[in-house]
């Protein structure tokens, strides 16, 4: 059946901060075959061509999207035990990332539970290096199986072959990759990550990866707003990475900052440490769009809200920064 392709498609509704225009063309692709039909009709047609997972950490502009957006529905999660302490865990490209979670805890695999409540799709999880309360994928990813636009091929890439940084890796280079599928590699074994404060509640003698899913979805009903309610995209903004010496200056000056190890010898400090206690930001208001009151690090676009209002926003929130720390943020969502 000859893949479907819609006009002027409305994204707003399609991604969760709930603004921008239309896509030139649409289409959902639920097989690798509707994929090489998308991009053929992309490349025969001279457009650029977007790939659009669950919209969590997308803001689309008021113009819309020029060329063919591809909504990713693959479907599938495949579970292969590679011995008594782990197991190989593959889901498609378009599965939801909570519902995948959910079905490894529930058989008591550890390694997803600390992601737990993270809107979005499996296939957009290697893009960005997702991570929170201590993991990031890039720590439990195996392998991410690809299409090439280029070469219409379909290869595995191992995890190095990812290099994954902080919210950052290879695909974010290559969008001439299609991300398929992805295989994690999860342990059948105790394996609990709970050294990150918010977790310092849970009792160590019952660690099971249900409980500490459990705590994770109460701390971020918490801390975050319900997207499905509100435009949001959760952290808006990356937390800084910073050379040490940058970073030993600014503790000089606000000694309570709270500061992380990261890669090659620089420093990870907490932006929304930075944003609610050096700025005064948490609550901050400017029309439609508001730093969530309960977690400063989150920005809100409220109903009415439009995108050149949430990139003002940003501008704004950015420059206050830099004016009190001389740090320059930048944004975790991409733009398109």
């Amino acid at each position: 059946m000859a893949l479907s392709i819609r006009e002027h498609v409305a994204l707003g509704p399609l991604v969760t901060l709930k603004t921008g225009g239309a896509a030139r063309y649409f289409t959902t692709a639920e097989t690798v075959e509707d994929i090489k039909e998308a991009v053929y009709f992309a490349e025969q047609n001279k457009l650029p061509l977007f790939v659009l997972g669950g919209g969590s950490n997308l803001l689309v502009s008021e113009e819309g999207f020029s060329g063919l957006v591809v909504q990713l529905k693959l479907k599938g999660i495949t579970y292969a035990s590679q011995s008594d302490a782990t197991c190989k865990l593959t889901a498609a490209a378009g599965e939801e990332l909570d519902v995948v979670i959910a079905d490894s805890v529930a058989r008591g695999l550890w390694g997803l539970e600390n992601l737990s409540h993270i809107p979005g799709s499996i296939g957009a999880t290697p893009v960005q290096n997702v991570g929170a309360y201590g993991v990031e994928v890039a720590d439990i990813i195996l392998e991410v199986t690809v299409f090439d636009c280029v070469t219409k091929k379909i290869f595995t890439m191992s995890n190095s072959e990812c290099y994954f940084l902080y919210r950052h890796s290879i695909f974010k280079e290559k969008n001439n990759l299609i991300i398929l599928l992805v295989t994690f590699m999860l342990s059948a074994l105790p394996n609990p990550k709970v050294a990150y404060a918010d977790l310092a509640q849970l009792s160590t003698s019952a660690l099971t990866p249900q409980a500490i899913r459990d705590c994770v979805i109460g701390v971020r009903a918490s801390k975050f707003p319900d997207w499905h309610t509100v435009g949001t995209a959760g952290s808006f903004f990356k937390n800084p990475v910073i050379p040490k010496a940058e970073a030993i200056a600014v503790a000089l000056k606000y000694p309570d900052l709270p500061t992380y190890p990261a890669a090659n010898g620089q420093i990870k400090v907490s932006l929304g440490y930075i944003l609610d206690k050096i700025c005064g930001l948490k609550g901050f208001t400017l029309g439609h769009v508001r730093l969530y009151e309960k977690q400063a690090l989150v920005l809100v676009a409220d109903a009415g809200a439009t995108t050149q209002e949430i990139k003002n926003f940003k501008n704004i929130i950015s420059k206050i920064v830099f004016e009190k720390t001389f740090i320059t943020i930048e944004q975790e969502v991409t733009e398109i």
